[in-house]
């Protein structure tokens, strides 16, 4: 099973004339692949992502979300599945600055309500320790290197144990060493933990190291290609 799949997926802002940000996107996402979405700035990568993730509702179209038709969901049930199914990782880390590392790797779970508080701190320890993050856990992000916050935002990713990585411009703010190191780290998610980790990127480094490339130019998917 396909963990995402978008059939003639849309999205129109309304004026005079319309806004079309995204034109009948079909695509599959596939687990144990990581995929690219690039493209020149303003042709609709970032758009596309969001329906993907459900943060943005789309004009048209359907959306299947592991097998769920999503399409038709409310706000809360929409919010539900994305945070079941759904980790992110945007090019600002948006770590809550007064909290811990724990504590921000901890906040999806609380929402998600699933574990009991002690199963909640043993999984963030495992997920910080598992980005290379031991015995950084009590310090807040003031006290974190940048490449050390964005391994944060990719345990607090990883917090629900979710089917699909999405990811914006997640090395646009990063060295090249870092950034690397966030590439390898999403290969990894892709091929030995077998998720679905999508990423929109300007880089054609980070693309040649993806699975799938799924180049976009005015609102419309012009080509995948896999390696």
């Amino acid at each position: 099973m396909n963990a995402l799949e978008a059939h003639d997926l849309r999205r129109t802002l309304p004026g005079e004339p319309p806004v079309t940000l995204v034109a009948d996107a079909s695509l599959a996402i596939e687990r144990g692949k990581f995929t690219t979405i690039i493209g020149p700035s303003g042709c609709g990568k970032s758009s596309l992502l969001y329906l993907l993730g459900l943060i943005d509702r789309p004009t048209g179209g359907t959306l299947l979300v592991e097998g769920e038709d999503a399409s038709a969901l409310d706000g809360d049930a929409r919010a539900r599945l994305r945070l079941r199914h759904f980790g992110f990782v945007f090019q600002f880390h948006f770590l809550l600055p007064e909290f811990t590392a724990i504590e921000n790797v901890s906040l999806p779970m609380r929402r998600l309500g699933r574990l009991a508080p002690d199963g909640i701190e043993a999984r963030a320890m495992a997920l910080l320790k598992a980005t290379g993050l031991e015995g950084k856990e009590r310090k807040t992000p003031d006290r974190l290197s940048g490449g050390e916050r964005q391994r944060v935002a990719i345990a607090r990713a990883l917090a629900n144990d979710p089917a699909l990585i999405l990811g914006d411009e997640p090395t646009g703010n990063l060295d090249s060493r870092n950034s690397a190191r966030v590439v390898d780290m999403f290969r990894t998610l892709a091929h030995e933990e077998n998720r679905a980790v999508v990423c929109v990127t300007h880089d054609l480094t980070i693309a040649a190291a993806s699975d799938v490339r799924i180049a976009m130019l005015d609102g419309r998917i012009a080509s995948v290609e896999r390696s």
